[in-house]
């Protein structure tokens, strides 16, 4: 018989090793995605935001799909072709360029002129397809654009809305939800169970992590509910136009959401009661509220939109929009993601810092001076 079963003596127990930083990020970031699509309030808005994304597209392609004039100039015999069409009204000019000035003034919604092969007429358009014009035609006649790099004031309007309202409610949503946990976390006191585990950069990464996976899940969703509606109305030479802008949307809103979601965490982090959130999280929310401002009031200035596109907390709102617009060099998105990718390398080394250092203080409000310090 062994010496510690004689004596009574229990055997030692092993504790298990703590998770590495890739396996506790993980376990973090499982427990956020969980926790949140749990929830009905979650799950019920983001299908809203969806959905109302799908049902302006589908709108938008029903009700403005035609052209708002039907008026049509022609030229020479081509009027015997428009004349033959219903819903076209067909204005006789002298010339093509007499036409074409009709048609940049905003007369007529086209101009058709004789061509040599077969169909026997040209249809003209400003800066897309008049759709209207071609389908009331018999025929599929080609067409030429006179300045096809050009986007309607109205469309570029719409686009850079779009852009801004998806980022703003998005980072606003899910930063906000890191907030709340934060807190909630710091009140129970479950805080110190998880830092009994992991440590705090781990949390931190996890909780970014998570949330981040959410918002591009969303950010996905609703890109698909709009390709979808463009492809149902017909709307594929839009598509076609704004579909490069989403993409570098996309790639820009990542990183971004990763850059405020860190500054929501380490806002949170120094206070402990939930009615004090909304005053540390204002700052953030100021930087959010920003770009879809200017977005709004100055998406027409080429000068602010150049100047969002390189700053990092506006870069994914004003870089998509100037992509749009074909203002923007082929280097300059590269640049811009650049120096947002530093901009985030730095806010998460810095909100790491205040997180760690605030997140086990409870009581009066912690300095970010402060925390800095530790």
């Amino acid at each position: 018989m062994s010496a510690s079963a004689s004596t009574g003596t229990p055997s030692t127990r092993t504790t298990p090793p703590a998770p590495g930083f890739a396996s506790g990020v993980g376990l973090v970031a499982r427990r956020e995605i969980v926790t949140r699509l749990r929830s009905k309030s979650f799950v019920v808005s983001a299908a809203v935001l969806v959905l109302l994304v799908l049902a302006s597209v589908l709108l938008g392609g029903i009700f403005g799909g035609g052209d708002s004039s039907t008026k049509v100039a022609v030229v020479g015999s081509a009027e015997q072709v428009v004349g033959g069409a219903d819903g076209l009204d067909a204005v006789q000019v002298e010339s093509r360029a007499a036409g074409e000035e009709l048609l940049r003034s905003g007369d007529v919604s086209a101009v058709v002129v004789p061509a040599s092969g077969t169909p026997p007429v040209t249809v003209i358009g400003l800066d897309s397809a008049p759709q209207g014009v071609l389908s009331a035609l018999s025929i599929q006649p080609e067409v030429e654009l006179l300045d096809p790099s050009a986007q309607p004031a109205a469309l570029v309007y719409i686009i850079a809305l779009g852009f801004g309202i998806v980022f703003m409610m998005s980072a606003v949503t899910f930063g906000t939800m890191i907030a709340q946990s934060v807190v909630e976390e710091k009140q129970t006191r479950i805080v110190e169970i998880l830092l009994s585990t992991v440590s705090a950069r781990v949390l931190l990464a996890g909780k970014v992590v998570g949330n981040s996976v959410l918002a591009l899940g969303q950010i996905a969703a609703i890109a698909i509910a709009a390709i979808l509606g463009m492809m149902v109305t017909g709307q594929q030479v839009l598509l076609g136009t704004v579909g490069p802008a989403v993409a570098w949307f996309v790639v820009f809103f990542v990183i971004g959401f990763v850059l405020l979601a860190a500054l929501y965490a380490a806002a949170a982090s120094l206070v402990s009661r939930s009615e004090d959130i909304g005053s540390v999280t204002s700052p953030v929310m100021i930087l959010i509220m920003v770009p879809y401002f200017l977005v709004i009031f100055f998406n027409d200035n080429p000068t602010v939109m150049a100047i969002m596109s390189y700053v990092p907390f506006a870069a994914p709102v004003g870089m998509p929009v100037r992509i749009f617009l074909g203002t923007a060099e082929w280097w300059e998105p590269i640049l811009s993601l650049v120096l947002l990718v530093a901009s985030t390398a730095v806010v998460i080394a810095l909100g790491a810092r205040v997180y760690s250092n605030s997140l086990l203080r409870t009581g009066a409000r912690v300095k970010v001076s402060e925390a800095l310090r530790g």
